[in-house]
């Protein structure tokens, strides 16, 4: 089967949602690709020419990322959207069931999914991805505070003259990507803009979020999860600290093996797409 996917394009409550999406048989395993923040579904593609042929496939572009759409002028983004775009892309897909792969931001949803609906999820991949940063509760009022001050700033979208440079920009802020993995990202993530080319993610996605899940709130999502846990970690990724991994890792009850540690950094799937594909084949059957 070809690896090629067809555009498709979903409702979450009035809002357009893109999926690519790749059919096959009722029989075999399907599969929702999640993004990290800012990133889109074509963070996958090195991952998905390596997977088995005969899965189903579906690679979400979360609202205001990829060639999603963007929340309204009235709204804001919050964590609890992205439950949203998950379930409209599996209704839309016909699918009852699904195995979920997330990386960063997007294992955080996976997971929270996986949680609350765990008669939809067969299993769990989670990608440099091991919950939120939410700190403990006393910090609620200040983000609070933030998500109230970052709502009086207008959305700034920068310019940049070619995607060559919106991808250094990206390397910028992540040194540890690989230079032909961030040109990958920016030439699927930019549009024409003001004669250069511009980020296509809502730049209201910089922005605060109101609240969030302190450790004991996490761990309870955690200690929720009904499904096969695998951890797909870089060995030079982002984790929490040693203390608050421990104390996660050992919350994932349903967790089938230690993490798994693969050379890279943070996109590790885009470093070592053919390892990771391998460790989803071992796991989702």
């Amino acid at each position: 089967m070809s690896t090629s996917l067809e555009s498709r394009f979903v409702d979450a409550q009035g809002l357009r949602l893109h999926v690519r999406w790749r059919p096959g048989a009722d029989t075999a395993p399907a599969v929702l690709f999640l993004h990290g923040w800012l990133d889109h579904s074509h963070s996958f593609d090195g991952v998905i020419e390596h997977v088995p042929a005969h899965w189903r496939l579906a690679l979400l572009d979360f609202r205001g990322m990829g060639q999603s759409a963007h929340a309204p002028p009235e709204a804001h983004y919050q964590s609890g959207d992205h439950l949203l775009d998950m379930e409209a892309a599996l209704d839309g897909l016909g699918l009852g069931k699904a195995h979920l792969v997330g990386h960063s931001l997007g294992g955080i949803i996976a997971l929270t999914y996986a949680a609350v609906r765990p008669e939809r999820v067969l299993g769990l991949s989670l990608i440099e991805s091991m919950g939120p940063t939410g700190g403990p509760p006393e910090v609620a009022v200040e983000r609070l505070r933030g998500f109230l001050n970052d709502s009086r700033r207008p959305p700034n979208r920068k310019r940049y003259p070619d995607v060559a440079s919106a991808a250094a920009r990206l390397r910028e802020n992540n040194p540890s990507l690989p230079e032909a993995a961030a040109l990958h990202l920016a030439e699927h993530g930019t549009e024409p803009y003001e004669g250069g080319v511009a980020f296509t993610f809502d730049s209201r996605h910089r922005r605060r979020f109101a609240q969030g899940y302190d450790e004991a709130q996490w761990l309870a999502l955690q200690a929720a999860l009904t499904c096969p846990v695998q951890l797909i970690r870089g060995q030079e990724g982002l984790w929490p600290d040693a203390p608050k991994l421990d104390r996660r890792v050992l919350a994932l009850r349903t967790l089938v093996a230690p993490p798994q540690m693969i050379p890279g950094g943070h996109h590790v799937h885009m470093e070592q797409p053919a390892e990771v594909a391998r460790a989803l084949a071992d796991f989702i059957r």
